[in-house]
């Protein structure tokens, strides 16, 4: 027999401020452990070095986590002209360097050529898989990593500030996927002059903010008692980008044992993807179709 996981059987997003330093994966162990959950993940991975708002998943929450993923997320993060590193950012070997410094108008006009949809190569260090490896274990290792390029849809680019002639800071509103650091990376190169990003933040992610965020302080300060419970959110908040429709008591009976069920809607067309709920409660998600939803995944709340 497997072993029986330990915990409560809690659901619902706990939003972090992550701090520099540990990974994703950690702050989620660690939230993990302060809430005695079950189960745990996380919408969006975070590199070591940035900050911002990781939006934690509990229990059944762990559901909705696809549809944060690929939620709209805003970033503020401070590029470094003049350089280029082996990893895209400030904790790599410079590899390259230049004396040009383009003028703000100049920057303005090639952050043009990164909004909408755009095509762009993730950095070699970076968790995408080649052949069932880490890239950034392959480059690791001193291999020829060669990643494909991939669709990124950027709602946004703006120069925000220009702390000096080798820095400037930017914001980005972009979809699923976006690497900064590409982004940073090849705006040196359409610039000539090289470049790198030397700090980041994730400054919201779908319906959570890091304004709002709890940091990794807090949580150890309530730890294991109830103070930090009332800090959690609700599981709907992972479905704000779908519509709601309501369930009929019946329908939501139906939906819990994965059969189509009855539901009350307005705003659906035919096929269309959406959740269900009861008094408030998440049911399940999945496909409107004649008056009914036909669930993909059910929630057990």
């Amino acid at each position: 027999m497997g072993r029986t996981r330990k915990g409560r059987d809690i659901s619902g997003w706990l939003v972090i401020d992550k701090p520099a330093g540990p990974t994703s994966t950690a702050v989620v162990n660690k939230v993990r452990w302060a809430m005695q959950a079950k189960k745990a993940g996380h919408a969006g991975t975070l590199d070591p070095d940035a900050t911002g708002v990781l939006a934690v998943a509990l229990g059944e929450a762990t559901k909705t986590v696809p549809y944060i993923t690929d939620a709209l997320k805003a970033y503020s993060f401070t590029v470094r002209l003049g350089q280029a590193t082996n990893t895209d950012d400030a904790e790599g070997e410079v590899i390259a360097t230049s004396d040009i410094r383009p003028d703000d108008e100049v920057i303005k006009d090639a952050l043009s050529g990164f909004v909408g949809d755009i095509m762009q190569v993730p950095p070699k260090f970076s968790a995408v898989k080649i052949d069932g490896q880490r890239a950034y274990k392959l480059a690791r290792d001193g291999a020829d990593v060669e990643i494909a390029s991939r669709p990124l849809w950027v709602e946004e680019l703006v120069l925000t500030d220009r702390p000096d002639t080798d820095h400037v800071t930017l914001e980005m509103i972009c979809g699923k996927g976006g690497y900064v650091r590409s982004i940073a990376r090849d705006l040196g190169e359409a610039l000539g002059c090289y470049a790198h990003v030397r700090d980041l933040r994730r400054i919201w992610s779908g319906p959570f903010e890091a304004s709002e965020g709890l940091s990794m302080a807090q949580v150890e300060e309530m730890a294991q008692t109830e103070a930090l419970d009332a800090y959690l959110r609700p599981v709907a908040d992972g479905l704000a980008d779908l519509p709601e429709v309501r369930a009929t008591p019946e329908g939501a009976v139906r939906m819990r044992n994965g059969n189509p069920g009855m539901v009350m809607a307005s705003d659906v067309e035919y096929g269309d993807e959406c959740w269900a709920s009861l008094d408030g409660v998440p049911v399940a998600v999945g496909r409107y179709k004649a008056g009914e939803l036909h669930p993909a995944r059910v929630f057990n709340l």
